[in-house]
């Protein structure tokens, strides 16, 4: 199994704390499903700092394909964090040379050559879906939050696995997936916290909870629930087993600082 994670890559940075760790949407998902046993490669753009310098450090340790995550000239992403009660809470995001992240015809050429892809709403390359999706490889794609934002249906056409994380909405879940599906994704998938998660492949709704776990950081959840998720698609399983998989890992996630175990 051949896996491309296109998209964002930074660090967090908690300075009451005086902690970092490298992550990213991409990154995260990188490492979980390479830990799970698949070939990964990141495609993305890091700084020429301190911060890339230890990005380019830790992917390499993980065994992560590094070969078109480029240096750029400039600082890496930086997104200050602060942890209340255990759940995480951003504070400003300085988009170093992710500001200006492009994906090169080759960037796009190599992920094709992959079996699944995996992209991410913030990650600057969802105009290159419809031609990744010629290509034929599966593609799975992060929408967060952002359950209403016009880039879902201008985009979701071409996504297999779209994976979206619910809050405070008066939307029905199971409408939104419906809705979702008839849209063009093969799989809707929601994430809801402590609630579990919820898919609908077009056929049938699907429920599962979460696994207890003692909450040290609730970073890296959804990034590392995709991961599991899509290993096992992949793999065969079936979606509740997927959603089992994804929901262990997210257990062990948030009982660690950092988005993975280290």
């Amino acid at each position: 199994m051949k896996v491309a994670a296109i998209g964002d890559n930074c660090i967090d940075l908690y300075p009451k704390l005086g902690q970092y760790y490298c992550t990213g949407n991409a990154v995260d998902f990188a490492v979980h499903i390479k830990r799970l046993g698949a070939e990964t490669a990141v495609i993305s753009t890091t700084g020429n700092d301190r911060y890339g310098r230890e990005m380019i450090r830790t992917l390499k340790k993980e065994g992560i394909d590094i070969s078109h995550l480029r240096t750029g000239d400039g600082s890496t992403a930086v997104s200050y964090m602060d942890l209340l009660d255990k759940e995480r809470i951003y504070g400003d995001y300085l988009e170093g040379v992710m500001e200006n992240v492009e994906f090169s015809e080759e960037d796009i050429d190599y992920a094709a050559r992959h079996d699944l892809i995996h992209l991410a709403f913030w990650g600057n390359a969802h105009m290159h879906l419809p031609r990744l999706k010629k290509y034929g490889a599966k593609i799975c794609f992060d929408y967060a939050t952002e359950v209403e934002d016009p880039m879902v249906d201008e985009t979701i056409r071409y996504v297999d696995y779209a994976f979206f994380s619910f809050e405070e909405t008066d939307l029905s879940v199971r409408e939104f997936l419906k809705m979702r599906v008839s849209q063009g994704a093969k799989t809707a998938v929601v994430t809801l916290g402590e609630k579990g998660s919820i898919a609908y492949d077009g056929q049938k709704f699907y429920e599962y909870g979460i696994f207890p776990a003692t909450v040290v950081n609730t970073v890296g959840a959804g990034d590392s629930f995709m991961a599991g998720f899509m290993y096992g698609i992949m793999t065969g399983l079936e979606i509740p087993e997927c959603q089992e998989l994804g929901a262990k890992i997210a257990a062990e996630v948030i009982e660690t600082f950092g988005p993975w175990k280290t």
